[in-house]
């Protein structure tokens, strides 16, 4: 018969003996993790532990007593919240620093950075690719492993009470929003409900006197961050704990920064490889994050020049016949209008913006798709838009081209090909924009 294991303490003695293994997924076993039978909307990942046990692991953790049928099978009230207090006790024991990101936009930029300009100096343990939600942050605090020196956890979320829900498992010691804007709009119930939703890392850190990363020129940010320990950045105002001026040398974003009480002449010019002049607060953030745990200028020099963006998020792209940014893996209201204002003001001489319809936007779906394209009328770049949301909006902004869906305008793209063009492809990512490549 299987034991029903209500101590945290006997599972935990099981993870350190397995490795600091887990698995979630029968399809990706590991010899020797301990599976977790977690249950989603169409599954219940308890039909699969007796098969996760077949192909190699050591336990495997259900919540239904029906498979609970042998030593290797350990029964528990619920698998996802035994999975999240095996996170939490392990955070506990993990003794070193924790930092904790969210946003509206560039959480995952700002992580990668980051973990870039710590790694210099650290063994630093990130968040791996998007993993950010109420099953992936416990599975990246148990990734933490004793050699690792610090961590950087990604927070996501699409309604209130997620991020102090998550923050009460990784337990940041220290935090950052990267900005607060028209993300998840319909699950947060509106941008106030975004800016209370989002804050919640603040409110945590507050509370547990932690310290607080923060834009010192977000007037948003700077209200909700009151009576804080903060450490601001910014452009220009060497009053900050960290300062720097951008230059406007290429479409890429070049940049110097200085510490505060140092002037900017006395550092040397950074030249990354991000594309777009939304980044640069980015990269001064991470500039930031090094200067305070002691990363030395130029080893954070060396690691924002390295960094090349992948996974769709602003990817710039060479293709036979074309130069085209690709900016597909997310899309919400403030990062599409950054987007294109930032490519509107770059300076090529053949333009072309593909758009695809922004998700989870709610009842504010028609009024949001329709700012965007009253931007583009401003801009005056030519454009094309695809999904239902912009579609829906084709005779009254009837300058543009529509498709309904990304295979229609693929279609369309191989049979009229652009040649020597500068072309922005932007959308939520289940709109699959990526598949436009082949015939850019």
């Amino acid at each position: 018969m299987s034991t029903a294991y209500t101590s945290i303490e006997a599972l935990y003695h099981l993870f350190v003996g397995s490795g600091q293994k887990i698995c979630t997924d029968t399809r990706k076993p590991e010899a020797g993790s301990i599976f977790f039978a977690l249950r989603g909307g169409n599954f219940n990942a308890n039909e699969f532990a007796q098969k996760a046990i077949e192909d190699g692991c050591a336990y495997a953790i259900v919540d239904d007593a029906k498979y609970a049928n042998g030593q290797s099978t350990l029964l528990v009230a619920d698998a996802l919240t035994a999975l999240q207090d095996l996170a939490r006790y392990h955070r506990d024991q993990l003794k070193i620093p924790v930092i904790g990101i969210t946003g509206s936009n560039g959480k995952t930029t700002n992580k990668e950075l980051i973990h870039a300009v710590l790694s210099q100096k650290y063994n630093t343990y990130a968040t791996k690719g998007n993993l950010n939600n109420h099953i992936g942050v416990p599975l990246s605090v148990l990734s933490v492993t004793p050699d690792h020196e610090m961590a950087v956890i990604e927070m996501g979320a699409n309604h209130q009470g997620e991020i102090d829900f998550l923050c009460h498992i990784c337990k940041p010691d220290l935090g950052l929003i990267t900005n607060i804007g028209k993300a998840h709009l319909e699950g947060f119930g509106g941008e106030e409900g975004v800016k209370k939703g989002k804050s919640e890392l603040y409110r945590y850190l507050r509370t547990h006197k932690g310290k607080i990363f923060v834009n010192g020129q977000d007037p948003v940010l700077m209200d909700l961050a009151a009576g804080s320990e903060c450490l601001c950045y910014g452009d220009a105002d060497p009053s900050f704990f960290v300062y720097g001026q951008s230059y406007q040398n290429s479409d890429f974003v070049e940049f110097r920064w200085a510490p505060q009480g140092k002037t900017l002449d006395e550092s040397q010019l950074i030249k990354t490889n991000m594309f777009g002049h939304y980044n640069y607060i980015n990269l001064l953030c991470a500039a930031c994050i090094g200067h305070y745990f002691e990363v030395s200028p130029a080893a954070v020099k060396t690691a924002l020049e390295s960094y090349t963006p992948e996974m769709n998020r602003s990817q710039v792209v060479k293709t036979n016949h074309n130069t085209v940014i690709l900016d597909a893996y997310n899309a919400n209201p403030s990062s599409m209008q950054a987007a294109i204002v930032n490519f509107s003001r770059q300076n090529s001489p053949n333009k072309l913006v593909i758009l695809g319809d922004m998700f989870e936007l709610g009842e504010y779906a028609a009024r949001e798709h329709e700012t965007i394209l009253e931007l583009l009328q401003t801009t005056k770049m030519e454009a094309i838009l695809v999904g239902p949301n912009f579609y829906e909006l084709k005779n009254k902004y009837n300058s543009h081209l529509y498709f309904e869906d990304s295979e229609a305008c693929k279609m369309y793209m191989k049979q009229n090909h652009r040649d020597k063009y500068h072309i922005l492809v932007k959308g939520s990512r289940g709109m699959k924009l990526e598949g436009l490549l082949e015939v850019l």
